[in-house]
């Protein structure tokens, strides 16, 4: 890179024009599910600085903004890449951190607030960028693409309860965009990463492990008490945390071991303690490398439960996958 050429663009870097689209960003609440008025600030955002607008509805009340910064068309295209979404509300009674409130603290020259850190501010940066670009008087030989997106964070609608756009995340907003009309020839996501370079990205399955036993009585339960759904999905489940060590060594990467995670168990029913549930749930999220095809993962699981139902055939063994994300990686050459 020429170093005459960096320094004009960063020296065109204000610090003041950052801190206060910060501040600006984290002040408007944008859980999943509610990134409208968000979408219309980085619409006026980059409206603001001369680019060519897109607005995609990804659905009512949620839209994409994608802005463009056209180049002189003899180069490849790079695109920014972020979204618009947190991964709490700000109503959490149990997250009571400034860093996980909708409202911008400026303290010790460090700015706290929902969302500054994943990824707002990664949002400001770019917008800055190209405004730096712009002072500077230069003009890129390819487009540069600012892609600010709805649903990115991790969750997912299941059943019959969680339905709703709140629930719509896991990279719905991108799966739009590149379905429609944004595309480039690289792109760069400014997640959280403890400034490294990441190359590659680890991909998800999530899987549901279900025990039944019999409705019962509590005046009713001597005698049977391991026939409990919950009884038995406590020896499940240790079946599971033994396996484990097992998905981290095929799950390898990067000279980094394998993560496996038990995210919710449900069973029963507070208001009616007095009955042994038919029913019990565990929920396990599996972190696929982006070298092992997703269908491997699949069969891993699929290994798993047919050993479970092997070692523990009165336990009524039920699974099921509801998501499958697969991983990503580019040369380290690239």
């Amino acid at each position: 890179m020429d170093a005459e050429l960096v320094q004009a663009i960063v020296s065109e870097v204000r610090e003041q024009d950052i801190v206060q689209m910060a501040v600006d960003v984290v002040d408007i609440p944008s859980p999943t599910g509610e990134e409208l008025e968000m979408g219309r600030y980085m619409r006026r955002a980059l409206e603001g600085i001369g680019l060519r607008v897109a607005w995609q509805e990804v659905e009512p009340g949620r839209a994409n903004v994608v802005g463009t910064l056209e180049g002189s068309g003899r180069g490849k295209s790079l695109m920014f890449n972020g979204h618009m979404d947190t991964s709490n509300s700000g109503k959490e009674t149990f997250l009571t951190g400034i860093g996980y409130k909708p409202h911008a603290v400026i303290r010790d020259g460090m700015i706290y607030g929902l969302g500054i850190y994943n990824m707002k501010g990664a949002l400001v940066c770019y917008t800055e960028a190209v405004r730096a670009i712009q002072r500077a008087g230069l003009r890129p030989k390819g487009d540069v693409v600012i892609a600010a997106v709805v649903g990115e964070i991790e969750k997912t609608q299941y059943g019959e309860e969680h339905i709703g756009a709140q629930y719509r995340g896991y990279g719905a907003g991108t799966h739009y965009l590149v379905t429609h009309g944004a595309s480039a020839d690289m792109c760069i996501l400014g997640e959280p990463t403890d400034m490294q370079l990441v190359l590659g990205h680890c991909g998800s399955l999530w899987a549901r492990l279900s025990t039944h036993g019999p409705y019962r009585h509590t005046g009713f339960t001597r005698g049977h008490e391991m026939e409990s759904s919950i009884r038995r999905m406590h020896d499940v489940l240790s079946a599971v945390y033994d396996w484990m060590p097992t998905w981290r060594k095929q799950a390898a990467y990067g000279g980094e071991a394998g993560i496996a995670n038990v995210g919710c168990i449900q069973g029963g029913y507070p208001w009616r303690a007095s009955r042994t549930p038919e029913r019990t749930d565990a929920y396990i999220d599996l972190r696929v490398p982006p070298t092992m095809p997703m269908a491997e993962a699949r069969r891993a699981v699929e290994s798993l439960v047919s050993d479970l139902r092997h070692r523990f055939p009165d336990a009524g063994i039920e699974s099921e996958i509801y998501v499958t994300v697969p991983g990503s990686e580019i040369p380290g050459d690239h």
